[in-house]
């Protein structure tokens, strides 16, 4: 939304406030009307607006002043019973059932993944794994042959920490290949990249430094093109891991056993662990959500159905297995889910080791969170379009799995979730506010909520202090991940924007000590300000004051402090900053 979009959220939001006020009052305050005209006259000729709308808001506006207090109350009573209540029900039954399914979805994951910790049902008793023992005749032999895949975009505070960490790993190595993707821009940062693995390869490291003529495809088309040449068709397994993400030297020593004992296994996926969780307030609420991502999310889809989505990095693949579904696809901006899904549908099997921990970063400014989460979401949604059918018409899976791939995965947790977020808590609470003939049930606007955070809490105990804050702060992101999803279920002309999420490695501080200097206001408001935000926490500052003036329930308490946390966030004082200089 434009800024004079967002200005005119505010004065629609404003005035209505204002309408809705004098007609509760018109006894008592005959020149409320008048004054309302007065404000939102004065409010126009201060915004720069197209003549012929301008014209329109002031015939409609002056129009009003024909019109005694009583006359506009009257009015405003019929269209509020008659449009506006009726309306507003439906949408409140919508999020009720919408916010029903969630919690639903929220409680079966969590009793799934909270008995596989109880009764112990690791992955080493659910599957055939041994540790790789060398053989005196075959020697190196004895083990696969193991490609590991690196693909990097511009990523020069993070690149000698991740093809470290890939050089470093526990393999013979006539048996391990690793694979430099270098999609980047810059001619330095190539060079940079490139002498680095050249350095390594002096040390006696197998790697190849791999470039294409464009970036077609994104990481998808990097990967493909990786996996064409001919050393890879040599190999059993590929490893990924994203610039940023560092594993143990024993990775492959814990997750390739897994492979190689149990054929129908194709995905063998390690957790995340974070090296910067305890930078910001921002990079601790993104660890409470990714925590539960992999313990509750990714633990229950591989111990129920042995499916889930595949994350990206931090996983090894059986290579025939991505060939045997066709390979990388780069038609969303989710190529890894694409290929997770395709290969479940072939009835290949994935396991989810909590275990293993690959460590990573976290984006710790908004803009990069934003950035990152509109292409998960969005992605996730134009896949679900894309794919519904195949799933429904898929013959190697049980009725029992598609059901589960299109309504838990993809339709509750992925469309859904998103969209009722800010529906209901952002925009039908708040307006029921000011609609005295409608109520929402008490179970629908405590119970439900509460019992899903608690489900949070539950898997996060070290971050119960920071719940208010995660609930607040993932409403606020409900908007954007809204709108990611229509955009992905619509597929409109930006579905497939894809913007690098920003590492910042070691880098961080020297950053900011640098860019306070350089940075200037018209950066400042182009980097951090969002009007669509502040638009929004204008509306919701509006509901909260005329529940606290004539509302008979305490809604206002909530609507204060969510409208806090746009307009906090809207200024983006969330998160750190850098700018782009």
């Amino acid at each position: 939304m434009s800024m004079t979009g967002a200005v005119l959220l505010s004065l629609l939001s404003a005035s209505t406030f204002s309408l809705a006020s004098a007609a509760s009052h018109a006894s008592t305050n005959v020149f409320a009307l008048d004054a309302l005209v007065n404000r939102t006259s004065n409010l126009l000729s201060a915004v720069k607006l197209h003549p012929s709308l301008r014209s329109s808001i002031f015939d409609f506006v002056e129009s009003l002043g024909e019109f005694s207090p009583e006359q506009i109350e009257a009015v405003w009573v019929q269209v509020r019973k008659r449009a506006i209540a009726p309306a507003l029900q439906v949408a409140i039954l919508l999020c009720l059932v919408m916010s029903v399914m969630l919690m639903l979805e929220a409680m079966y994951m969590s009793a799934v993944s909270l008995g596989v910790k109880l009764l112990h049902r690791t992955p080493e008793t659910r599957y055939r794994w041994e540790p790789i023992s060398g053989d005196e005749e075959l020697g190196s032999l004895a083990y696969p042959m193991v490609l590991v895949q690196i693909p990097m975009y511009n990523e020069k505070e993070v690149y000698k920490l991740s093809i470290g960490a890939a050089c470093a790993l526990t393999w013979p190595p006539d048996r391990i290949i690793i694979q430099v993707l270098d999609d980047s821009t810059d001619p330095m940062i190539k060079n940079l990249v490139e002498q680095e693995c050249r350095t390594w390869a002096s040390k006696g490291i197998n790697i190849a430094y791999e470039v294409r003529e464009n970036r077609k495809g994104y990481k998808a088309g990097a990967l493909k093109k990786g996996m064409e040449q001919t050393y890879a068709q040599q190999c059993d397994y590929v490893a990924i891991f994203d610039a940023d993400f560092q594993p143990e030297s024993d990775f492959l020593m814990r997750t390739i056993p897994f492979l190689m004992y149990n054929s129908r296994i194709a995905l063998v996926q390690a957790r995340w662990d974070f090296v910067n969780y305890s930078k910001c307030l921002m990079t601790r609420i993104q660890k409470i959500s990714l925590d539960y991502h992999f313990k509750v999310e990714q633990e229950s889809g591989s111990s129920s159905y042995a499916f889930f989505g595949f994350n990206g990095t931090a996983g090894v693949w059986r290579i025939s297995a991505i060939n045997a579904v066709g390979g990388w696809k780069d038609r969303t901006t989710v190529e890894d889910m694409d290929l997770a899904v395709r290969a479940s549908l072939k009835g290949w099997k994935f396991l989810y080791v909590g275990d293993i921990k690959v460590r990573s970063e976290l984006p710790s400014t908004f803009k990069a969170y934003r950035h990152q989460q509109h292409r998960w979401t969005c992605g996730a949604a134009n896949l679900f379009r894309k794919m519904a059918c195949d799933i429904v018409l898929a013959k190697e899976v049980s009725l029992l799995k598609k059901i589960h791939v299109i309504y838990s995965f993809f339709f509750v947790r992925r469309v859904v979730a998103p969209i009722v977020t800010f529906a209901f808590y952002c925009i039908v609470i708040p307006v029921s506010v000011v609609v005295p003939e409608v109520s929402i049930p008490i179970w629908g606007v405590v119970y439900i909520p509460t019992t899903i955070t608690i489900l949070n809490a539950i898997r996060n105990p070290s971050s119960l202090h920071i719940m208010p804050f995660w609930i607040l702060f993932e409403n606020v992101m409900s908007m954007h991940r809204m709108k990611a999803a229509l955009i992905g279920l619509l597929e409109t002309s930006s579905v497939n924007e894809w913007v690098v999420t920003q590492k910042l490695g070691d880098t961080l501080k020297e950053k900011m000590e640098t860019n306070v200097a350089e940075s200037t206001r018209t950066s400042f408001i182009r980097d951090r300000v969002s009007f669509l935000q502040l638009g929004f926490a204008v509306f919701l500052m509006c509901c909260a004051s005329y529940n606290v003036v004539f509302g008979v329930n305490y809604y206002y308490v909530y609507i204060y402090l969510q409208a806090f946390a746009f307009v906090v966030m809207g200024f983006g004082y969330v998160g750190t900053f850098t700018t782009n200089s």
